[in-house]
């Protein structure tokens, strides 16, 4: 690993800033500092692109223009906002950390790292970008794209993918950081990993800091960061029962605990829940177990018959669902005692908090229905 003097930190440090100056992305967080817009973005961004986010954030910040908005929120208001971000234990930890500083600091925000991290979802990264951008702190945000930059700016070895190995960043920033501008240093820090210092196809020979990334130089940017492989998603198969009757769909909300937790979704059916041997059943006897399950566990007797057409998909963190869609439709509106969930007309879908796999399920429906 690379060591700098003091005088190549501040001539990083001026470098970076002017450029950051002059060419920072306009983002709607970006208008003013206040730490619930910071907060609000940097846990949407989790996961997901900050072009996609871009929407949302702002429905969000209409519907909830107030960390009190957000603390008192009805929860299925708060799913429906987030519907299609995933991760949905973000946005419920987003409503503990709004009611923790409603209730234990009185409205008023934590300003250091230190304290924010006492909030419900709120890490290292988080409580770094919070505390600098908001109250300027000069703490590191070690995230993604702190990782990818500094580990080809100073050629770091260590695995990013192991837990111990956030502290040895967080030094080597915390040495470089701009303690005068330590939220605009970070914030410069973001643009760069997603503009010149991308994990595929950099361009550093255009980069503001080219002269001081070492990989780079050296020609072997694409070598750094060093990350093991994490495992591959484990497959699992579904059945998605598309049941239509003369009001609507049937729909189904999910259990709290689990995935997908209270949102809503046409009824799902693992595969190795109808039988031990599942993956060795042919698909017509699976659907015949299907149907008696359905039929058994809800009273309502119907029909099902394959859709056709190759199985949705849909990647979480450890599994990737292959969802087979099934059809069936009922001549009259069920008794639904036995069935946790409702009629939705497709004029209300928009009212129900929908999952993206749901999302999915229905798109490729109309496709089929279409042809």
């Amino acid at each position: 690993m690379q060591q700098w003097s003091p005088e190549k930190i501040k001539a990083f440090q001026t470098t970076l800033l002017t450029w950051y100056d002059r060419e920072k992305r306009d983002l709607p967080w970006r208008k003013d500092h206040a730490p619930y817009h910071i907060w609000v973005s940097e846990i949407m961004l989790q996961q997901t692109q900050v072009q996609t986010v871009i929407p949302y954030y702002q429905r969000f910040m209409a519907t909830f223009p107030t960390v009190a908005d957000l603390a008192t929120a009805p929860e299925g208001e708060l799913l429906k906002a987030w519907a299609g971000l995933g991760y949905y234990s973000r946005v419920r930890n987003m409503q503990k950390a709004a009611q923790q500083i409603m209730d234990d600091y009185q409205g008023d925000w934590p300003q250091t790292a230190a304290e924010l991290e006492k909030l419900a979802g709120i890490g290292p990264y988080t409580a770094g970008a919070i505390a600098s951008i908001a109250f300027n702190e000069p703490v590191p945000a070690v995230d993604g794209n702190a990782f990818r930059v500094f580990a080809r700016l100073f050629e770091i070895d260590a695995d990013i993918a192991k837990p111990q190995t956030r502290q040895l960043f967080y030094n080597v920033i915390k040495e470089v950081i701009a303690t005068d501008r330590p939220g605009d240093f970070n914030q410069a820090i973001m643009d760069l990993g997603s503009s010149y210092m991308t994990a595929k196809n950099p361009d550093s020979a255009h980069s503001p800091v080219r002269d001081f990334n070492q990989a780079y130089l050296d020609g072997k940017e694409l070598d750094y960061p060093v990350k093991s492989k994490k495992p591959r998603p484990v497959p699992v198969n579904y059945f998605a029962l598309v049941i239509k009757t003369p009001t609507g769909y049937l729909f189904e909300q999910r259990p709290r605990t689990g995935m997908l937790g209270e949102l809503w979704t046409v009824p799902l059916l693992k595969w190795s829940d109808l039988a031990e041997n599942a993956a060795d059943l042919l698909l017509p006897d699976l659907v015949t177990l299907v149907t008696q399950q359905f039929t058994e566990n809800t009273q309502i007797k119907l029909a099902l018959g394959l859709l056709g057409g190759r199985p949705v998909t849909h990647t979480f963190t450890h599994q990737k669902w292959l969802i087979t869609l099934l059809y069936a439709e009922l001549a009259v509106t069920p008794e639904l005692s036995y069935f946790p969930g409702k009629v939705v007309a497709p004029a209300d879908f928009a009212t129900i908090a929908q999952p993206k796999v749901q999302l999915k399920i229905w798109q490729r429906f109309e496709q089929i229905s279409e042809h």
